[in-house]
């Protein structure tokens, strides 16, 4: 019997929930540019598993899938260290949930595995959503005064580290209990944003942030959450930026930095670095026609957030930005060093910097004359006041 063989047989003696753990864990692994040798065999034959339906995200039981539904709209299937305060690693979820069934509340877990299976059984949704909600309210209060004391904060810590070694799987914990709380205005807020975003100009964007305002009030800690929506509405993923740009003081880093969603920064930067890492792996399966669409994507990313935001090269924002577009640059020279110089590469065409074409230079200074005038007109009203 070859390693491969003994290993498997060793699996199938743990639990499938273990065993979805191990999946979630070597997949966060891969997605985090980790290569485990020997691990492509294994990581197939629990796919195959768990997966069998070929979707990208892992078959939840019914059980935890009811649960964990509030979630959906704000989970990511990429590494759960690329997950910002407003977005939840699908890959911690399985962690979290047998944390809560085996340490944090396993009597209540077992009886609410048992209702809702029943009521699986008896095809009677409805019912079964008004258990989770319950066991939800439950597992909200006792996370409550778990985290209210340092003690009870790192037992926490402890005990779920024994089922994933993420460094952001207890972050992720926060954050479902944030949605969780905060469920029901949030729900609000998204039934009131447009369908789709094409074009988040001044009008739609003052529009939005009236809303965002609101929630702010309310639910100060469901903002990123709100924002995350905002995002998944938008037809051009950057256009998010703007919703910290439209409400600064100037365009400069620092007072972008100083709006209530600055955060929507850092969002289309975590959207550039999900990019990179989809540009890896379509470059490593040879899927050239979605790696130009993707590097197309990721340039017009970058140019916006550079021309948006005044030395944002001294910002942190600017240093990660630079830190993201050199590994990308890594990946593209290493993919076009593999053809002759004299066949070249589309992924070294220049069309893909559509900024550097006649009608992208026009629109910089079209950008560049705009922001003029604007900072011209708030001068002069400056002045006027003065006098």
């Amino acid at each position: 019997m070859g390693e491969i063989e003994q290993l498997w047989e060793f699996l199938q003696k743990l639990t499938p929930l273990s065993r979805s753990c191990l999946l979630s864990e070597l997949e966060r692994l891969e997605l985090c540019g980790i290569d485990m040798p020997g691990s492509a065999d294994i990581v197939s034959k629990l796919r195959a598993e768990f997966r069998k339906d070929g979707s990208t995200a892992a078959r939840a039981n019914n059980p935890s899938r009811y649960f964990f539904a509030p979630l959906e709209r704000f989970l990511i299937d990429g590494a759960p260290e690329h997950a910002n305060s407003g977005r939840i690693s699908r890959n911690t979820l399985t962690p979290i949930w047998e944390w809560i069934c085996r340490d944090l509340l396993p009597t209540m877990a077992r009886d609410y595995i048992k209702a809702i299976t029943d009521l699986t059984d008896a095809n009677d949704p409805k019912e079964a959503l008004k258990i989770a909600s319950m066991f939800q309210t439950k597992v909200v209060k006792v996370l409550e005064n778990t985290l209210a004391t340092p003690d009870g904060d790192e037992l926490a810590r402890t005990k779920l580290g024994q089922y994933t070694a993420s460094r952001t799987a207890f972050d992720d914990v926060i954050k479902i209990l944030q949605v969780l709380r905060s469920h029901d205005a949030l729900m609000k807020f998204n039934a009131k944003l447009p369908e789709r975003i094409g074009k988040l100009d001044d009008s739609q964007a003052a529009k939005v942030t009236a809303l965002l305002d609101a929630i702010r009030k309310s639910h100060p800690n469901a903002l990123p959450f709100a924002i995350a929506l905002v995002a998944r509405r938008l037809q051009t993923s950057w256009h998010l930026i703007r919703l910290a740009t439209k409400s600064a003081a100037s365009k400069s880093a620092k007072d972008v930095a100083a709006t209530p969603y600055a955060i929507a920064v850092l969002m289309a930067l975590d959207q550039l670095d999900d990019k990179r890492l989809a540009l890896r792996v379509a470059l490593k399966h040879n899927r050239v026609l979605v790696a130009r669409d993707l590097l197309a994507d990721i340039y017009d990313t970058e140019y916006a957030l550079r021309v948006r935001i005044d030395d944002i090269e001294q910002s942190e924002w600017g240093v990660r930005l630079q830190q993201l577009m050199d590994a990308i640059s890594a990946l593209v020279a290493a993919e076009v060093s593999r053809f002759p110089a004299n066949v070249g590469h589309i992924l070294g065409s220049r069309r893909l910097r559509s900024n550097q074409s006649l009608t992208g230079k026009l629109t910089y200074l079209a950008w560049k004359g705009r922001d003029a005038v604007t900072d011209g007109a708030a001068v002069f009203r400056k002045l006027i006041g003065q006098t």
